[in-house]
């Protein structure tokens, strides 16, 4: 009898393991949330190379709160060129400036870029709600691996419906592979990356006051 709950319990857990994510029931743009111990490596990523793009445009995210520093995104204009646009737009407008990271999952990613229910200040129970007021996009999904320190656009249960959210991975998560469009990689910045104050709540949505954005600026 032992043997046979165990057996089940084993057979369980390795259909959670195959299952690896679930997704948020609303509007919210969301990712699914995976839990996976961050790899060993340096604190820096080499810059993604993709062929037949060049490095640039960059986003300098100057971030404050429990981390402190600037977080440096390569942006693939080639790979995604309407997301990118979008969020260069959105960035260029000082529409990110004051945002939070009101969802950390530790050991898997960290969310923001609700510009529109999402600024420091706001009522963190809409956090993740909303986008902005331009247009959502339609999917360009590339092969580029989800692996540390990749952007990618958040988005609902439609694939054509990220807008102004992103997230950015602390560790491989290979399940999202070809279903979020990749728009950029970290190049520089990632000890501030893994001092993003951590999600408690549900969903790892983050409790009292969130990390944000409190500048965002394109160079190139």
């Amino acid at each position: 009898m032992q043997r046979s709950n165990l057996t089940f319990l084993l057979i369980f857990l390795a259909g959670v393991a195959v299952m690896g994510a679930y997704y948020l029931s609303t509007r919210p743009e969301a990712v699914p949330v995976v839990v996976t111990p961050p790899p060993e490596g340096p604190a820096e990523t080499e810059q993604a190379t993709i062929e037949g793009d060049e490095p640039g445009p960059f986003l300098a995210i100057s971030v404050a709160g429990e981390a402190t520093g600037t977080i440096t995104i390569d942006l693939f204009e080639q790979a995604a060129p309407g997301h990118v646009e979008q969020i260069v737009a959105l960035a260029e407008a000082g529409e990110y400036d004051g945002v939070v990271f009101h969802r950390v999952i530790e050991g898997f990613m960290a969310q923001t870029g609700d510009v529109e229910f999402g600024r420091s200040g706001d009522d963190m129970r809409n956090a993740g709600m909303g986008g902005s007021d331009r247009p959502d996009l339609t999917a360009e999904f590339t092969d580029i691996p989800f692996d540390r320190g990749i952007v990618g656009m958040a988005r609902s249960q439609d694939d054509n419906s990220a807008n102004s959210q992103f997230f950015i991975m602390f560790a491989p998560g290979h399940f999202l592979n070809g279903q979020y469009t990749v728009v950029g990689k970290v190049t520089a910045g990632l000890d501030v990356l893994d001092a993003i104050k951590l999600g408690k709540g549900q969903n790892g949505s983050v409790i009292g006051e969130p990390d944000q954005m409190s500048k965002v600026e394109v160079t190139d």
